[in-house]
């Protein structure tokens, strides 16, 4: 029932990008430039959350947009109605609807759907990652230097050492290709389907995270904070590997090696 919830859950958003795609809608901001939310992602959220309470109505909500829906159920949905919203913006077909279902503190499903290209990735903790109900696993590759990798950065960015653009700076003087696609979730999505090695970023959030964090390590790839400790999709650092390149990537990105 719950995996059934989350894979109407993710179509019906799904169906509202698509709709909205390339037409004409609202745009508004957040903190920072360019950090747009538009009508179709609180069009995409709304769906998806009526979607979910239809069939568990007393189910814990967490949605970029709509905040908390806060009750004392074990399970926890974590919503992203549209991940790259620039990107949906301006008409480039790099955007999702991503969502996790966590059970006392612990990310059992995740579907990351870009229905403009047609990829629906999903996984059960467990039982392996899938992308078009097609198995999937991470590289094979061994060396960061022969890797191919991909980042983001934040819409604010903090004042402190060794940040985002010093990370990027240190790794493309190397030869390094490390790719921007805009959408935290694709990106996570890539490396576990094997198209990427390795990514990493600064800060995101829970909906950014959640889902694509279960989909690398159920398709055989690790996913840390920048020390190496266990991945929490409430702190802001990630990096995810194929798991062959993880601590040497995480050299580079700390500065240590």
């Amino acid at each position: 029932m719950l995996k059934t919830t989350l894979l109407e859950a993710v179509q019906a958003g799904a169906g509202v990008l698509k709709k909205y795609f390339n037409g004409s809608f609202k745009i508004s901001h957040k903190e920072g430039i360019n950090n747009l939310v538009t009508e179709a992602d609180h069009a995409a959220e709304k769906i998806i959350i009526d979607t979910i309470l239809k069939n568990h109505p007393n189910h814990f909500i967490l949605g970029e947009e709509s905040g908390e829906r806060q009750t004392d159920s074990d399970y926890k949905w974590i919503i992203d109605p549209i991940d790259g919203t620039v990107n949906f913006a301006h008409g480039i077909p790099l955007c999702c609807v991503s969502i996790a279902l966590e059970k006392k503190g612990e990310i059992i499903l995740g579907a990351v759907y870009n229905p403009l290209i047609n990829e629906l990735f999903f996984a059960e903790k467990g039982k392996g990652a899938t992308l078009n109900n097609h198995h999937i696993h991470v590289s094979n590759q061994t060396s960061v230097l022969k890797s191919c990798l991909v980042t983001g950065f934040p819409y604010t960015y903090l004042d402190s050492s060794n940040g985002p653009l010093q990370v990027f700076e240190r790794l493309i003087r190397l030869g390094i290709p490390v790719r921007r696609l805009g959408s935290a979730a694709i990106d996570l999505c890539w490396v576990a389907a094997g198209r990427f090695d390795g990514f990493y970023e600064h800060k995101l959030e829970a909906w950014d995270s959640a889902a694509g964090y279960l989909i690398v390590e159920e398709a055989g790839g690790r996913v840390t904070d920048f020390t190496g400790d266990s991945f929490s999709p409430y702190q802001p650092h990630v990096l995810a590997t194929n798991g062959k390149i993880h601590e040497e990537l995480r050299s580079f990105v700390n500065n240590t090696r």
